[in-house]
């Protein structure tokens, strides 16, 4: 193959002694990607070498940095597979996935909440008021709820093996940094900054978990995965106050940074991007269904593309994002302020409100994977009609949970149990929601942007419900809460009937 005059250019600038280089075709190809991941300059162009035979182009339709290049996916092609070859390799790969996403996404909670967790030591130790590190916490939520659309775009065209991990080994940098901090501007920074790594999260899960079942069985597998928010969760909850009394609240920061970057070694060793990256069919083809792009996976998707067909005029992913606010504002409400409560209002002790909250995420767990097991099988993937009914059960729930006057604790730990499980139900299937109206194209940019969505009611749900307790009393809190269930199953409402475009058989 001849070389042009623009490739003799790129070459010279971004490989200027790769004719020297004598190594297998092996070591070169490692030596190209290792050169661009290093450069992070804005890039159009990704050589390929094939030593002394020939070097092409591959043209990007979008611009990002050489470390998003070297992350893309790599399509297999495959010859054809006997069917039970097929469903073998699908099982075999659908568990390593599935579990290395459980373990990997509840490792992100070890440095993200353990901040919560060292806060009450904090502020005695570094005299910071409540209303300093509320900052952080602000800061935190800002950065990930923006930052988890635009993780989601990225990840559409990346390969979810590399973007998931680097994600948590940036967490676990943050969380050693906040740990050698003695800085209010410090931990707003790094705490921060720790969002943005943590927005790299989920959308790899999304675009993972879409890319591997049909629609007809993801509400399960989906309420299965997303248990590793509770998993998570009450691990940093339970160890990380144990390492708080034995070691103080530093190593609450740097324990779980090292576990955090051990995980994110297994998390590389195990993941693998589409079925296709590894030469298997993909799910349309396997199990039948209408593609609902209309598009092949190998088909390059630009951030136009994305916003202006997949998101802009997608009226039922809207609807799910404003669904999704609303049920944030009342899931952070309760996880940030139901301990106050419970001592304030019901007599609870300090104990008894922890434990309550561990109900409250237990629960939740159960709640996600019966949300996504009913909207499979019970609702036939519709996933806002089944978020309609917990919503309306989760109203009458807060109401007999305020206005029945009780402080035992048997009583208000059954509401705990009922509100988890009805809350989280809802917050589970907005994000399978999300990945299913983006289309498998745009999937982790559609759970992205009901993140970010979720992000903003989580930051209400801060300094709003403070306000309104501290300025007209719990009762305001509980009809502010009410109303924001309402508002949720009215937005879930709009989408009754909708269900993704694969649950269709092809004829």
């Amino acid at each position: 193959m001849m070389i042009n005059v623009k490739e003799k250019s790129i070459i010279s600038n971004n490989l200027p002694k790769i004719s020297k280089i004598k190594k297998s075709r092996k070591i070169v190809q490692f030596y190209i990607d290792f050169v661009n991941f290093l450069s992070l300059g804005w890039v159009k162009e990704k050589i390929l070498v094939l030593v002394g035979k020939k070097i092409a182009l591959e043209a990007y339709s979008i611009k990002l940095p050489c470390i998003f290049v070297v992350m893309k996916s790599k399509t297999t092609n495959s010859t054809a597979l006997a069917p039970e070859t097929v469903e073998r390799q699908y099982k075999y790969w659908r568990l390593r996935i599935m579990y290395s996403l459980i373990i990997g996404y509840a490792a992100f909670y070890l440095v993200r909440q353990n901040f919560q967790v060292a806060a009450p030591q904090m502020l005695m130790e570094l005299g910071c008021t409540k209303a300093e590190i509320g900052w952080v916490f602000t800061a935190f939520a800002l950065i990930y709820g923006f930052g988890k659309f635009f993780a989601g775009v990225i990840c559409d065209r990346t390969n979810a093996r590399w973007f998931m991990p680097i994600g948590l080994i940036g967490s676990a940098f943050c969380s050693v940094f906040i740990g050698m901090a003695n800085s209010l501007w410090v931990f707003i920074l790094f705490y921060a900054l720790n969002g943005a790594f943590q927005s790299a999260g989920w959308p790899p899960v999304s675009r993972l978990m879409t890319q591997w079942y049909a629609p007809s069985e993801l509400g399960t597998k989906w309420g299965i995965v997303n248990a590793s928010h509770q998993i998570g969760s009450i691990i940093i909850l339970l160890v990380g106050s144990e390492i708080l009394e034995l070691l103080g609240w530093r190593y609450v920061f740097f324990i779980p940074a090292v576990f955090a970057l051990l995980l994110s070694i297994f998390l590389f060793e195990r993941l693998r991007d589409n079925p296709r990256s590894l030469g298997l069919p993909s799910i349309e083809e396997k199990e039948n269904l209408l593609n609902d792009t209309g598009h092949s996976d190998d088909e390059e998707i630009t951030f136009k593309e994305v916003f202006l067909e997949h998101i802009l005029p997608n009226k039922s992913l809207w609807y799910v994002c404003m669904a999704n606010f609303f049920v944030y504002i009342i899931r952070m409400g309760f996880f940030n302020w139901a301990p106050t409560f419970l001592q304030e209002a019901k007599n609870s002790t300090v104990m008894g409100a922890a434990y309550m909250n561990v109900i409250f995420e237990l629960m939740g767990a159960v709640g996600g994977f019966i949300a996504g097991w009913a909207s499979d099988r019970v609702f036939g993937g519709r996933r806002n009609c089944t978020s309609f009914y917990f919503m309306m059960v989760l109203i009458l729930t807060l109401f007999m949970f305020w206005y029945m006057p009780s402080e035992s604790i048997f009583v208000n730990t059954v509401f705990f149990f009922v509100i988890g499980f009805f809350i989280y139900g809802p917050q589970t299937l907005a994000g399978v929601s999300g990945a299913e109206f983006g289309s498998r194209r745009a999937a982790a940019a559609g759970t992205g942007l009901t993140g970010t969505f979720g992000y903003l009611g989580s930051a209400v749900s801060g300094w709003g419900v403070g306000k309104i307790a501290d300025k007209w009393g719990w009762n305001a809190t509980f009809i502010f809460f009410v109303f924001c269930a309402a508002a949720g199953a009215f937005f879930f409402m709009l989408n009754w009937n909708r269900t993704s475009q694969c649950y269709k058989v092809k004829a």
